[in-house]
């Protein structure tokens, strides 16, 4: 067509000119009927395997339905949802394919479908009080897929507890440093909590835990750190059960660095102290430890407290009246029950190197005030840290217990890890 409007022709036009027009008119749109046809029809002749069948009116794949059925307990919409046992995923008629668990940050359960493709269940425990999504999907004997997508929520706790940990995230510490964890509720389910707490350390060395009553998990090697070791702590004990009715609420990562390695002894015979580090004595101070009738312990303890300046009450141990004082410099913690190696500056200077004096501590020449750096109980201090070993020996009393303070190392490996 030239662009003329239709209705602009005049009502005389002729019959013959309306006949000679039509089938300029009709041509296009026949043109464009064939190529409709041809395109979606295809060419059936070509053989390009994509043509409609076999003629018959099939279809090239099996589109029935799947016969697997997949079913995930809890159900759909499920509220108040134990963290342990609770979650299954099973299929029948087929086997599973795949299984997502995730909160709604994106964190996946981890799990596993069994050797025989029918179940499902997570390896741990979930956390508590989260909302969980299911995705799982089942194939049939002909490889036909089916799906399930459901959600659910765990229990919110009316009743928790938290490990308190040590030593701190990012410190550095002394080759005796265990990992210790003091729980606030005592623990029944020792297993369970137990199995939510990880200790890695590189380079790779065993790192086993032990139990002190219900209350208190321990962590260390079969030796001293290995100077330089990086440890990772990973607390998984969010929706842990602990004890009927009480769960955990941490999910925490602590990570801490062994420093040089020191380990001080400590001879309550000869009164003196040899400091050695990285293999080579550095040191050896003249010491005062326990009178005869205060003996210090013997055994390997571990600097758990740093303390410049602090008051000693022999009330707190047990002493009575014998002593208080208030300004004791250069502390440092060997054990729950009171046992430091610190400065003292109220004894004569005579008897540290000659004379047993204390009520089961280990002193070292100071001066009042902590001030002066150069003392041998200023020296000391300022070059230990946390977690560092004193091991005293040739004591006229026993062995101190594994338990008091963080002194682990007193018990066999054996006996560790029964």
């Amino acid at each position: 067509m030239n662009g003329q409007p239709i209705s602009g022709a005049s009502a005389g036009t002729s019959r013959e000119r309306r006949g000679r027009t039509a089938p300029v008119l009709l041509a296009p749109v026949v043109g464009a009927l064939l190529l409709l046809v041809t395109a979606c029809g295809g060419n059936a002749a070509a053989g390009d395997g994509k043509g409609g069948g076999d003629g018959k009116g099939g279809k090239a794949g099996d589109t029935s339905a799947s016969q697997a059925v997949v079913t995930v307990a809890p159900k759909d919409g499920a509220d108040d949802v134990a963290t342990s046992g609770a979650l299954k995923v099973s299929a029948s008629h087929g086997k599973l394919s795949a299984v997502k668990v995730a909160d709604p940050k994106g964190n996946e359960v981890a799990g596993r479908i069994a050797a025989d493709g029918l179940s499902w269940v997570p390896d741990r425990h979930l956390a508590s009080a989260t909302k969980y999504a299911v995705h799982a999907v089942a194939e049939d004997g002909k490889g036909r897929e089916s799906a399930k997508d459901t959600t659910f929520t765990t229990l919110v706790p009316e009743n928790t507890f938290v490990g308190q940990y040590t030593p701190e995230d990012g410190s550095t510490v002394g080759v005796g440093m265990p990992v210790s964890i003091h729980f606030t509720r005592g623990i029944t389910a020792p297993e369970a909590v137990e199995k939510a707490i990880t200790v890695t350390a590189e380079p790779a060395v065993p790192v086993e835990p032990h139990w002190f009553g219900n209350d208190r998990l321990d962590f260390r090697p079969e030796k001293y750190w290995a100077a330089g070791t990086k440890v990772t702590v990973r607390l998984d004990l969010d929706g842990v059960e602990g004890r009927p009715g009480v769960y955990g609420k941490q999910a925490k990562t602590v990570k801490f660095t062994i420093g040089r390695s020191q380990v001080s002894t400590v001879d309550a015979s000869s009164h003196r102290m040899r400091v050695v580090r990285d293999g080579k004595q550095i040191k050896n101070i003249p010491i005062s430890a326990g009178a005869p009738s205060t003996t210090t312990y013997n055994g390997q303890m571990v600097i758990s407290e740093k303390l410049k300046v602090t008051r000693m009450n022999g009330d707190t141990v047990g002493f009575g009246g014998e002593y208080d004082i208030k300004d004791v410099p250069h502390a440092m913690r060997l054990s729950t029950s009171g046992t430091f190696i610190h400065g003292n500056y109220w004894g004569a200077s005579g008897i540290f190197g000659s004379t047993n004096t204390s009520h089961g501590c280990v002193g070292l020449r100071d001066v009042r005030g902590a001030w002066d750096g150069s003392t041998p109980a200023a020296w000391f201090f300022d070059n230990s840290l946390i977690g560092d070993v004193v091991v005293v020996k040739n004591s006229h009393d026993k062995v101190i217990q594994p338990d008091n303070g963080l002194n682990g190392w007193n018990m066999d490996w054996s006996e560790w890890t029964a």
